[in-house]
């Protein structure tokens, strides 16, 4: 008789251990979709904030910044990564469907890198030279002190923050029909590593195995490598801010996951990936 009490008992114990696993609320999961330039961030940024919260959930992935806020104006995605800015006629999409300009938070630095072959001798160049480069006015690198040989283009997709950046701040004209377009940071790396007379741009996280092209504002100002101290000064000139951007203000889980990237150990990890602390 005691052992049937006692198996009686077992039995609504993991009953009630079930019943209550059943009922335990989802853990919240966070959707990040966006700029390539930042997915090793944002994965990095994931990661560790998974390990030390076991609760959380985020998933991550890329596509590009104006496929990540396509995303966030059509409800897909919790937070867009963006290396650039959103454009009026997107918060007008935003306000329209969720009467909501969105919200923008800056969460690192980034200054756009020149990369160039390793044995290219071109060690600078100006704004207004990577200008006639990628619009193709210059064509080949004798023209700004490297070989009598031609300049071959390296550049991103037009879903990408990073290209509309460079052509609205650097570029200010149409790109090159003759550049060839990459589907992120990575692959326009890799393809200068292999090309002795390749040039292109990226984020400065992504610059392995190739040259980085020092860049001044014109003709009489000094050049600057990309740096937390040439980025944090004004001095770099292709320097910009990369993005979070929400539908509306964080709550929960999301709220506690922004202020953690924003804290100083998730801006340690922006520094440990490659880019620049906002602070």
């Amino acid at each position: 008789m005691k052992k049937l009490k006692t198996k009686i008992g077992m039995a609504a114990i993991i009953m009630i251990a079930l019943l209550s696993f059943a009922f335990m609320p989802a853990p919240e999961k966070i959707t990040v979709k966006g700029s390539d330039t930042m997915v090793i961030l944002a994965q990095k940024w994931a990661e560790v904030y998974m390990k030390s919260h076991p609760g959380a959930v985020i998933q991550v992935t890329g596509g590009g910044s104006g496929t990540g806020i396509a995303a966030l104006i059509n409800g897909a995605t919790d937070i867009c990564n963006a290396s650039r800015s959103m454009k009026q006629s997107e918060m007008d999409k935003l306000k329209d469907r969720y009467a909501s300009l969105g919200v923008e938070i800056r969460c690192a630095k980034d200054g756009i890198t020149i990369f160039l072959h390793e044995s290219n001798p071109v060690k600078e160049l100006s704004l207004k030279q990577l200008s006639n480069i990628f619009s193709g006015k210059t064509s080949n690198w004798k023209e700004v002190g490297g070989p009598d040989q031609d300049i071959k283009l390296y550049g991103r997709e037009n879903s990408s923050g990073t290209y509309v950046f460079f052509k609205d701040h650097v570029v200010k004209a149409d790109y090159a029909a003759r550049c060839q377009t990459l589907p992120g940071t990575a692959a326009v790396v890799n393809a200068i590593s292999k090309d002795k007379f390749g040039i292109g741009y990226g984020g400065a996280a992504y610059a392995a195995g190739v040259k980085h092209c020092a860049v001044k504002k014109d003709d009489k100002s000094p050049a600057y490598i990309a740096d937390t101290e040439t980025v944090k000064s004004g001095q770099y000139p292709i320097a910009r801010y990369l993005y979070m951007y929400l539908r509306n203000r964080p709550t929960g889980e999301m709220k506690a996951y922004i202020d953690w990237i924003l804290s100083a150990e998730g801006q340690k990890l922006v520094a440990e990936v490659g880019y620049f602390p906002v602070r």
